[in-house]
């Protein structure tokens, strides 16, 4: 496991307000790609990131995990310990955690190709969750795979693996889609798909269903919990508290 062993700093200019980081949505939103199929599923790598946090020191730990899309076998791993860098405010949690997610993927060794975040791209207030921000910063294709419907609406999807369902918003010119409940086991609960950044809603969900031949949850997103949960617990000392 490739740790940082340095804390990753928080990068000058860093937006301190929440006005200055809606600000700074409003400006790369704009830069979100949507007209892009993306890399099939089942070629290349993918990649999952996850974050986890130690509040009481204001730590957060980062995991990147690279898969064989193939085979779903590991490839590369690492992971990167980080300041937390914006307090808490539902709708800009990504501020609190793309500098350390950045220096992870910058870690690998190898490229990462599809990029599944656990949580929102589109399907984000702002239209602008985690997987569109690092999908915009580092040009790479980028999903989300959440596992609740944030603030968005759905009608259950038929109990077999592969049913989907619109995620929808309740916008005042009528319902837009800005995901889809996906349902990746039979009769277990959906997860929720929505589009990063380069990347078709059909292909986010097609993916999905790659990385779930099993479980509920992407292969992506077990590994980069797992890595995540044990980097954390390498880095906090004896008796304090993880909290993610």
């Amino acid at each position: 496991m490739n740790t940082s062993l340095n804390t990753v700093p928080i990068p000058a200019g860093w937006p301190a307000t929440e006005e200055q980081a809606r600000a700074v949505q409003d400006e790369l939103r704009g830069r979100v790609v949507l007209d892009e199929p993306g890399p099939p599923p089942g070629t290349g790598r993918v990649t999952g990131v996850d974050v986890a946090y130690d509040d009481e020191r204001d730590v957060v730990v980062a995991a990147a995990v690279v898969l064989d899309a193939a085979t779903l076998a590991v490839v590369a791993e690492a992971t990167a310990v980080g300041q937390v860098s914006f307090p808490y405010v539902p709708g800009l949690l990504a501020f609190r955690e793309i500098p350390t997610v950045l220096a992870v993927l910058d870690a690998l060794p190898c490229p990462p190709g599809l990029v599944v975040c656990d949580g929102y791209g589109l399907a984000h207030p702002r239209r602008f969750g985690l997987a569109s921000h690092l999908g915009v910063l580092t040009g790479l294709s980028t999903i989300g795979v959440a596992k609740n419907p944030f603030t968005f609406s759905y009608e259950e999807p038929g109990a077999r693996r592969g049913s989907a369902s619109p995620l929808l918003a309740g916008e005042p010119t009528g319902p837009e889609e800005v995901g889809r409940a996906l349902r990746t086991q039979d009769g277990v609960k959906p997860v929720f798909v929505s589009v990063g950044h380069r990347v078709s809603l059909d292909n986010a969900c097609a993916h999905t269903l790659a990385l779930t031949p099993k479980y509920r949850l992407p292969e992506t997103t077990r590994s980069a919990d797992s890595l995540c949960r044990r980097a954390l617990k390498e880095t906090t000392p004896s008796g304090a508290s993880p909290v993610d």
